[in-house]
């Protein structure tokens, strides 16, 4: 693993050989920076660069509910691996992919939300489980040219998500249960059942 800064991985993105879209990944913890991050770095390398989220890929409540894992939404069983992984494939072969995107006023995936074009050549793709070495999630090693850990220390991160869930309208009280209670248990976890990536990059 080598510590980078962003400035440098848009020179990195952009030393990059051949003429096939090019995809990278940014993993991170919920609160960790890297959907802003990834937006950051996409308007650096200009309008043929795109961001897409894995948040598309929530299971919806409803089927959440049924297998007794809404108080556990955001870990890593919660979402759609095997299509994620799949929409990844057809990144690498398709020129036009719509994905799905997620709502969090509504609380809800929106099927085709977005899409990736013919005229887009790289894909900044940001999630929380990109690296993790678990199946499903372990078939996407070997699918992006370059992998990307955005690091945030513990103590911060926890911060950060008990005033995100404040922010979403839940008391003080069970903002911290939502954040310690299955958050953090989810970070925990990536750094625990995560292959290193290609690049870190530290945020205080």
């Amino acid at each position: 693993m080598i510590q980078i800064t962003p400035e440098t991985l848009v020179q990195r993105v952009k030393a990059l050989s051949g003429q096939d879209r090019k995809l990278i990944a940014i993993a991170g913890a919920p609160g960790s920076g890297k959907s802003t991050l990834a937006e950051d770095l996409a308007h650096q390398l200009g309008p043929t660069a795109a961001v897409m989220p894995m948040d598309g890929f929530h299971l919806d409540n409803d089927a959440l509910h049924t297998m007794d894992l809404f108080h556990r939404k955001g870990a890593p069983e919660t979402f759609d691996a095997d299509g994620f992984v799949a929409l990844i494939k057809r990144l690498r072969g398709e020129d036009t992919v719509p994905y799905p995107t997620f709502d969090r006023d509504a609380d809800r995936t929106v099927p085709d939300g977005g899409q990736i074009n013919e005229t887009t050549r790289v894909v900044l793709i940001e999630g929380n489980y990109l690296l993790l070495n678990q199946s499903p999630w372990d078939s996407l090693a070997g699918l992006f040219d370059i992998t990307v850990r955005l690091v945030v220390d513990h103590e911060t991160l926890a911060a950060r998500l008990i005033t995100r869930w404040i922010d979403h309208g839940l008391s003080p009280e069970n903002a911290r249960g939502r954040a310690l209670g299955n958050d953090m248990v989810n970070v925990r976890y990536v750094d625990a059942h995560s292959f290193d990536p290609d690049y870190v990059i530290r945020s205080s």
